[in-house]
């Protein structure tokens, strides 16, 4: 069983800049393709962004956010800069590990961001 425990969420004026982390156990990381979702309240979960060798984001995050991952750490990041109001919401972690969907949540983090 593969856990998944994500940090980093917190309060942060509009504009400003915010680091998520998901640390996942697993022998095998580097197979994972990881990937970022979030919840706002009200609103069905949506994609953020996913890394495997390569890189691939929602549209509204494209130029803004950054994923990437340390596989020596067992760890995926999300850079998030220049945040808006509408960025907030729950942001979950997720791991896609033999299938053809991500199978595998953290609990999800947190992140308000105010006008």
């Amino acid at each position: 069983q593969v856990q998944l425990v994500e940090s980093g969420g917190g309060l942060v004026q509009a504009g400003g800049s915010l680091r998520l982390s998901c640390a996942a156990s697993g022998r095998t990381f580097s197979s994972y393709v990881m990937g970022w979702f979030r919840q706002a309240p009200g609103k069905e979960r949506e994609f953020v962004a996913r890394i495997y060798w390569s890189t691939s984001y929602a549209d509204s995050v494209k130029g803004r956010f950054t994923i990437s991952r340390d596989n020596a750490k067992n760890t995926v990041y999300l850079q998030m800069n220049s945040l808006k109001p509408e960025d907030t919401a729950v942001y979950y972690c997720a791991a896609q590990i033999t299938s053809t969907r991500f199978n595998y949540w953290g609990q999800g983090t947190q992140v308000t961001v105010s006008s």
